[in-house]
């Protein structure tokens, strides 16, 4: 009997530490606070973009405090905006979680993953997102069309952004907000107690902060939303105007001729529109996507407050292009050098001869 109540004592004095390690600051049994992201100071990325802060959602900063004091936190994109700032980003249509952690590490201020024209879904965008993540870079993802179910798979991802295309009225920007917001303001479905956007339900505030931290993206790309483009920027819940200036040339009969006098005047009538009320004031701001004819430096200074100046294919096949014409001219040099050798030596064996 006394080695059997040895053996109860010895097992539950080991269950009562183990219980204890659970709150402790182990490292075989972290504390709750210790699973949430550990953000270290980027170091060796400070090298390569100096303004790289790491970004964090509002509500881990009490864990970020208490786990990561001496850590940067970035500030979300809606923050950020909302402070003056004009922010870069690039647009990743290739799916390659590679690509999307460069770009994240080369400093873009936020990433589009394309899920209307890459060839990638809902489970090729998640491995993106990871990359991104992984980098502290804010992910947004354009869905293929604007409906519920399209935005519900988007946003139980946890990007920090959603972009709808084709919106051509204040009531297409209406529904695109509701399939944001969870009832009784919206009708999305919810399942935040087990997705990645609210840390998989670990992450107790997600329910009090998901409409505070979601940036909301309505692309206006014909000429009906540009016609009613400052109905649409005032809708309650749209955060910024997507300018589509392809899909714009093609609705005005353009397709081949983006850079056209008359598409241009269009997409000066849609910014006026856009920036007709302040976003402070009820209205949105406005993001585009730079052009060969309408370059970055053009659309920051017309007020754009978001712009694309990249996309992760263009950026490879310019570099793969570029790559392999410099090979052959190198090429055709080097048999003209091995032609003007071989003349040289011709003419001297002439010149001997004679």
């Amino acid at each position: 009997m006394a080695a059997m109540a040895g053996v109860s004592c010895s097992s539950s004095s080991s269950l009562s530490t183990l219980r204890k390690s659970f709150t402790s600051n182990s490292p075989i049994f972290p504390s709750y606070y210790s699973l949430l992201p550990q953000i270290p100071k980027p170091l060796s990325l400070k090298t390569v973009n100096p303004n790289f802060k790491p970004f964090l959602p509002r509500r881990f900063s009490s864990a970020v405090s208490a786990t990561a004091d001496s850590a940067e936190v970035r500030q979300s994109l809606k923050t950020r905006l909302k402070n003056g700032e004009t922010l870069y980003g690039i647009f990743l249509l290739g799916f390659s979680p590679t690509l999307a952690e460069i770009a994240g590490l080369a400093g873009y201020d936020f990433a589009v993953v394309d899920m209307e024209h890459g060839h990638g879904g809902i489970s090729d965008a998640l491995p993106c997102l990871h990359a991104l993540a992984a980098t502290q870079t804010p992910a947004i993802l354009r869905i293929p069309e604007s409906s519920a179910t399209w935005a519900k798979k988007a946003l139980d991802l946890g990007p920090q952004g959603i972009m709808f295309p084709m919106i051509d009225g204040p009531k297409s920007a209406r529904k695109a907000v509701s399939y944001c917001r969870f009832p009784p303001n919206g009708v999305r479905g919810s399942a935040h107690t087990v997705v990645r956007a609210s840390s998989y339900g670990i992450d107790e505030g997600y329910l009090s902060n998901y409409e505070d931290d979601l940036l909301i993206m309505c692309q206006v790309e014909c000429v009906d939303g540009v016609k009613k483009i400052d109905e649409i920027a005032a809708v309650e819940g749209v955060d910024c105007i997507q300018m589509g200036p392809l899909d714009l040339s093609a609705s005005l009969g353009y397709l081949w001729d983006p850079g056209n006098k008359k598409v241009k005047e269009m997409m000066n009538t849609a910014e006026k529109g856009a920036l007709k009320k302040k976003p402070l004031d009820g209205g949105a701001y406005l993001s585009g996507f730079a052009m060969p004819h309408d370059s970055p430096e053009n659309l920051k200074s017309r007020g754009y407050h978001m712009v694309s100046g990249a996309v992760d294919i263009v950026l490879f096949r310019n570099a793969a292009v570029e790559d392999v014409k410099k090979f052959k001219m190198s090429l055709a040099k080097g048999f003209e050098d091995d032609d003007n050798q071989k003349d040289h030596k011709d003419g001297e064996e002439k010149y001997w001869s004679e």
